[in-house]
């Protein structure tokens, strides 16, 4: 009798179990016909064919867009255009197919608002129904639908089931999904299962800014689409766009960037101020610990992140901090786009590395530089700046917070600094007026083996703190001898010297290393993130650590180079295990956060590139030879410098576009020095070159 009560049981229920797929196919079908009529198909002609990421290659080709006004509007992913293609095309179902231009960019969430052309577009067109934010929830069913593989404009959209499986992603922007998600469906919906929509899809990521950032993501089980509301609610401020001057909705920014590098564990305490920012413009300080943002609570620069990053340029928040166990309120503080043709401000010194006592020593003037001609000397120790006028002079302690407050200052700007001599002891207070950063290698270096005071392991000094005068030392009762039986305290590894060779294979992945012997912890040492062209495969270690291992025993320099698993090679899906292998190395070695550049030759260079502006909070210079920039190189950022060493040959083939790129980083006020070397091919830089690129390296800290 119980066998045949299990055997009824496992009947019914295959039998429930097929009609519920029945029923789950039924309700999936009847929620995308709802929406079908909202979704076009977009053709592109024209543009160039180029890889954005993930080994993905984006050519002229169908993709898919919403419309989001009777009057045919139409919002897509930027993504759709990243090859930059002269002609637009949209079909819509039942209307047929029209010649469109792009009249407005969404610059946050990366979309494009497209706008048919011509007297007899459509009318009367429906508009898909926007979940509301609200009521967007983690499980809810979510399908994700394109316009690509059939082109058929009446038949049904292409369709991926899946549900909602996180809120608030890539800083607020997004929901993310589980259901498929590619460059066919981009700019597609992601539909509820009553037909409404969630949101649009888009390659998104926490990384990156631009139309291809999050592509390497894709079919991957993350997926992100901007909700629908947000999306019809920027529609309006588009619309008005020409062809000719499409309206760019830039991203909020209040110009302060972090004291600390851990964005989630500390506490969300500013670290530096951008020159003429809205953070500066509203009397935010350096010190400042932000408490609240519109009213919510802050507890870590993550928080933060989320909470600004899906503002535009125009909008305005209140910011309540703590200054000194003092509470003060910042109202409707405006936010800025992204500042344009900053160009950094430089005085012309260097500074003593590994010093953590209060203030900075000058170790060396650059002839006729502002500081040489201000009468700061080689020896004397900077305790205080603030920009003229300022009453109050502002402390710091080492060479990393003197750099990060004189990395946010533009040229022109009118410093006073405070200066103790290094002859007398005295204290003067010196003007400087700072210039644009130089493009030229200094004819005049200074000694390497005087640049650090080997205290890289000692603590930062607090400022205005005083030595206690050492008390005579009491003399203490004999402690017991340890027992036999005692465990000794575990001694420190000794860190590894030489040519090192590493895999990690949970991760997928590997990379060398070349550590000088003379490597000593209390020593900060630049690093030099290799970048092999397609095909080496980390088979040019020894030659690369031969090559370079005098120069870096020399200038306190190490090598550490990540392996591409692509063989045709570098895409940017790379980039987050580039970083990982650059954070290996720094929890290992004591590295110079000033001195460390992405270097890389063919493929490898023009990865550099990419690494150079997609980890700027991490990376400071980015060496690159014979290899071209490529398109929409970003802007200067006050607070983050970067610098560009480029070299080639002149008979290089591609000598024609890599030298457009210092041109290009020049408009956008980077510091570019660019050899041009005459009679030499593609071949890697030989010892005079080396030596040369191994000094610029060595003077990035300079200010």
């Amino acid at each position: 009798m119980l066998r045949s009560c299990s055997f009824l049981l496992v009947f019914a229920s295959a039998s429930f179990g097929q009609d519920s797929n029945a029923l789950q196919e039924k309700v999936i079908r009847a929620a995308v016909a709802k929406v079908a009529p909202t979704i076009v198909m977009i053709e592109t002609s024209g543009g160039q064919d180029v890889v954005v990421g993930g080994g993905i290659r984006k050519v002229a080709g169908p993709t898919t867009g919403m419309i989001v006004s009777e009057d045919g509007l139409v919002m897509t992913s930027t993504f759709n255009f990243a090859n930059s293609p002269s002609d637009i095309f949209i079909t819509y179902p039942g209307k047929g197919r029209f010649v469109a231009k792009a009249v407005g960019i969404d610059m946050t969430r990366m979309l494009t608002l497209l706008k048919p052309q011509g007297e007899n577009t459509p009318k009367g067109l429906p508009v898909p129904v926007p979940v509301p934010r609200k009521e967007i929830a983690i499980g809810q069913w979510a399908i994700a639908c394109g316009r690509t593989i059939d082109n058929n404009i009446e038949h049904t959209p292409s369709m991926s089931s899946g549900i909602i499986s996180a809120l608030n992603r890539v800083w607020g922007k997004a929901v993310q999904t589980d259901a498929k998600v590619s460059p066919v469906n981009y700019g597609g919906p992601l539909v509820a299962i009553d037909g409404r929509v969630h949101g649009i899809l888009v390659p998104a990521s926490p990384q990156g800014q631009d139309e291809k950032a999050g592509v390497e993501w894709y079919d991957s089980g993350i997926g992100f689409a901007i909700p629908l509301e947000d999306v019809l609610a920027a529609v309006p401020k588009m619309k008005d766009g020409t062809p000719e001057k499409p309206i760019k909705l830039l991203p909020g920014l209040i110009g302060i960037t972090p004291k600390t590098s851990d964005m989630y564990a500390d506490l969300p305490v500013v670290g530096t101020v951008a020159a003429d920012s809205s953070a500066q413009k509203a009397g935010m300080l350096p010190g400042d610990q932000i408490v609240e943002i519109d009213g919510k609570a802050v507890v870590n620069f993550a928080q933060l992140q989320t909470i600004l990053k899906p503002k535009y340029a125009g909008d305005t928040v209140n910011i309540k901090v703590s200054r000194k166990g003092k509470d003060l309120t910042f109202d409707k503080v405006l936010l800025q786009g992204t500042v344009k043709e900053i160009s950094l401000g430089y005085m012309g010194v260097l500074p003593m590395r590994d010093d953590p006592e209060p203030g900075v020593e000058v170790r060396f003037v650059f002839p006729d530089s502002p500081a040489e001609k201000a009468g700061i000397k080689a020896g004397d120790r900077i305790m205080k700046l603030a920009p003229k006028g300022v009453p109050q002079l502002g402390a710091f302690s080492g060479r990393d917070q003197f750099c990060a407050i004189m990395n946010t200052l533009i040229s022109g700007t009118e410093m006073t600094f405070e200066v103790k001599r290094k002859e007398g002891g005295k204290t003067d207070k010196v003007e400087v007026t700072l210039i644009p950063f130089p493009d030229t290698m200094p004819e005049k270096i200074p000694d390497t083996a005087l640049s650090t005071a080997k205290k890289a392991k000692d603590p930062i000094k607090a400022v205005g703190a005083v030595e206690k005068k050492e008390e005579p030392k009491k003399e203490e009762p004999k402690k017991d001898e340890p027992k036999k039986d005692e465990p000794k305290k575990k001694e420190e590894k000794e860190p590894e010297r030489g040519l090192i060779k590493r895999k990690i294979d949970v991760a997928n992945r590997s990379y060398w290393m070349w550590v000088p012997r003379a490597y000593e912890p209390n020593v900060s040492f630049g690093l030099i993130v290799w970048l092999h062209p397609a095909g080496i495969e980390g088979r040019d270690a020894d030659d690369m650590s031969d090559l370079w291992a005098f120069h870096c025993r020399e200038r306190n320099t190490m090598i550490v180079a990540p392996i591409s698993q692509n063989k045709n090679g570098w895409v940017a899906s790379e980039s987050g295990s580039v970083i990982e292998t650059i954070r290996d190395v720094m929890n290992e070695y004591t590295i110079d956060k000033q001195r460390i550049v992405v270097h890389g030759s063919g493929s490898g260079g023009q990865m550099a590139y990419y690494m150079g502006f997609a980890a700027r909070d991490l990376i400071r210079g980015v060496a690159v030879h014979g290899a071209p920039l490529g398109n929409n190189p970003k802007d200067n950022i006050s607070g983050q410098k970067l610098q560009f060493y480029i070299v080639a040959g002149d008979k290089d083939p591609l000598i024609t576009s890599i030298k457009l790129a210092k041109p290009t980083l020049k408009d956008k006020k980077f510091p570019v020095f660019e050899n041009i070397v005459p009679n030499f091919g593609k071949q890697y830089l030989d010892d005079e070159l080396v030596t040369e690129l191994s000094k610029w390296i060595d003077l990035m800290d300079r200010q």
